[in-house]
C-alpha cells in the first residue's frame, strides 16, 4: 500500500512529498488524512451557508420581504455562526474537536431538514439562527487541526486546499440544489441536503476517530500562557488582521447577498442566479487554492493588496456593466473576492502559539463572521433607502479601507518574498 502524499511549494513549482505524521503537540495522525477530512467538512458546511443566496429572491418573493428583511435573514444565520466561533474554540481546548465538529454539523443539517416547514420570516429567522450556531464549529475547529498537523509543513498551502474545498461545495451546492429545487421545490430540495448533511455527520466522527485526531487535549497542552491566555505573540499584527477579516467578509457577504437582486434586474431569471453563483464561487474555490500558494511565492502584504483592490474594481464594474460584461467578470472577480481568506487563515496561526489555535481561531471568526452578520441587514436599509446598485458601489469602495490595515500588519508577517 503506496504511502499518502502532500502538496508542498518549492522552487518554481509544486512538488509531491511523502506524508509523515505530525508529533506537534501530541498529534500522531497522517496530515494528507486530515486534510482531506478536513476539505469534506468545509465543503458540506459552505454549502450549507451559500445554498441560501438562492433562496433569498425565492423568499422574498413568496413571503413578501422587503430588501431589509432578505438582509435580516441571512444576518440570522451568519449571527447565529459567530456567535459560537469563540466557544468552540474553547470547548475544543477542554474536549477536543472531534465531537464538537460531530455534534455541530448534526445541528446545522437538522435544521435545514427542518426550514422546509417554515411559513414565513420569523420561522425562517430561528430555524437559520439555530442552524448557523451549528455550524459555528466548523471554521475554528477545522481549521486548528489543519494547523497542528501541518505544523512543520507547508501549513499556509494546506489551509489554502482547505479554503479550496469549501469553495467547490460553493460552487456544487447552490447549483444542485437550485436544480432541484425547479423540479421538486424549495421545500423538499433543502430537507433532502439536510438529510445528505446528517449521515456526514455520523462519517465525519467516524474518520476523525480512526484517526485518532481532535481528541481530549492532554494536560499539558492546557497548561496557562504569556499573554492572559491567548497566546497571541503580536497583538497589534493581530488587530490589523482581524480588521482586514472584518472588512473582507463584509463585504464578501453583503455583495453576494445583494449580486442576485441586481442580475434579475438587468435581465437574469431566477433560474439563472444559480448558475451566475456558481461562476463566482467557481472563482473563489480558484483564487482560495491560488492565493494560499502566492502568498508562500510573494508574501501576504502583496497579495492581500492585490486580492482586495481587484475585488473592488470586480464590483463595480459588475454594477455598471450590462447583464453579458457583467457575467463575464464574476469568475475573475470570485478569485479575488474570496482568494484573500486563505492568506488571512494561515497568517492567524503565524501570529499565535500552537496551544492557543482553536481559541485564536475562534476569536478571528467570532469578528470576521460578526461583520459578515452585520453587514447584509446593514446594507439592506441602504438599499431600501437609495437601491441595490448604489449599494454595492458602496460596498465596492469601503473594501480599499483594507489596504491602509496591510501597513500595520507588514512588520509582523514574515514571508519567503518578505512581503
Amino acid at each position: 500500500m503506496s504511502r499518502p502524499h502532500y502538496l508542498a511549494v518549492r522552487g518554481n513549482g509544486l512538488i509531491l512529498k511523502p506524508d509523515r505524521p505530525s508529533e506537534a503537540m501530541g498529534v500522531r495522525y497522517r496530515p494528507g488524512a486530515v486534510l482531506a477530512t478536513a476539505c469534506g467538512t468545509h465543503f458540506l458546511h459552505d454549502g450549507f451557508a451559500d445554498v441560501l443566496y438562492v433562496f433569498l429572491p425565492v423568499w422574498a418573493r413568496e413571503f413578501r420581504l422587503s430588501f431589509a428583511q432578505v438582509g435580516v435573514i441571512r444576518t440570522a444565520y451568519t449571527g447565529g455562526m459567530a456567535l459560537f466561533q469563540m466557544p468552540a474554540g474553547l470547548l475544543a481546548e477542554r474536549w477536543g474537536e472531534r465531537w464538537l465538529l460531530a455534534v455541530g454539523t448534526a445541528v446545522t443539517a437538522a435544521g435545514f431538514v427542518t426550514v422546509g416547514t417554515a411559513g414565513g420570516f420569523a420561522a425562517l429567522l430561528v430555524i437559520l439562527a439555530l442552524t448557523g450556531f451549528g455550524s459555528g464549529v466548523q471554521h475554528p475547529l477545522a481549521a486548528s487541526l489543519v494547523s497542528k498537523a501541518y505544523e512543520t509543513g507547508p501549513r499556509r498551502a494546506a489551509l489554502g486546499t482547505y479554503n479550496f474545498a469549501g469553495d467547490l461545495g460553493k460552487v456544487t451546492v447552490p447549483a444542485l440544489v437550485g436544480l432541484g429545487a425547479t423540479v421538486v421545490g424549495w421545500r423538499l430540495a433543502t430537507a433532502g441536503y439536510g438529510a445528505l448533511g446528517l449521515a456526514a455527520a455520523v462519517t465525519l466522527l467516524l474518520l476523525l476517530m480512526r484517526l485518532g485526531a481532535g481528541a481530549e487535549p492532554s494536560v499539558a497542552e492546557r497548561r496557562p500562557l504569556p499573554g492572559g491566555g491567548w497566546g497571541i505573540r503580536d497583538a497589534r499584527g493581530f488587530g490589523a488582521l482581524a480588521g482586514i477579516g472584518i472588512l473582507d467578509n463584509g463585504t464578501r457577504t453583503a455583495f453576494l447577498t445583494f449580486l442576485p437582486f441586481v442580475l434579475i434586474a438587468k435581465g437574469l431569471s431566477v433560474a439563472g442566479v444559480g448558475g451566475a453563483l456558481a461562476l463566482i464561487f467557481a472563482g473563489g474555490a480558484t483564487g482560495k487554492f491560488v492565493c494560499g500558494l502566492v502568498a508562500e511565492r510573494v508574501g501576504v502584504i502583496r497579495t492581500v493588496v492585490l486580492t482586495e483592490a481587484a475585488t473592488s474594481l470586480g464590483i463595480l464594474t459588475v454594477v455598471a456593466s450590462p447583464l453579458p460584461a457583467a457575467l463575464g467578470v464574476l469568475f475573475p472577480l470570485g478569485l479575488a473576492l474570496n482568494g484573500t481568506s486563505s492568506v488571512l487563515y494561515g497568517t492567524v496561526a503565524d501570529l499565535v502559539a500552537p496551544e492557543r489555535r482553536t481559541r485564536a481561531y475562534g476569536l478571528y471568526y467570532t469578528l470576521s463572521l460578526g461583520a459578515s452578520a452585520l453587514a447584509p441587514s446593514v446594507y439592506g436599509v441602504v438599499s431600501d433607502a437609495a437601491g441595490v446598485a448604489t449599494t454595492l458601489a458602496i460596498v465596492g469602495t469601503a473594501i480599499l479601507a483594507t489596504i491602509p490595515l496591510c501597513l500595520v500588519l507588514r512588520p509582523a508577517v514574515s514571508t519567503p518574498a518578505g512581503a
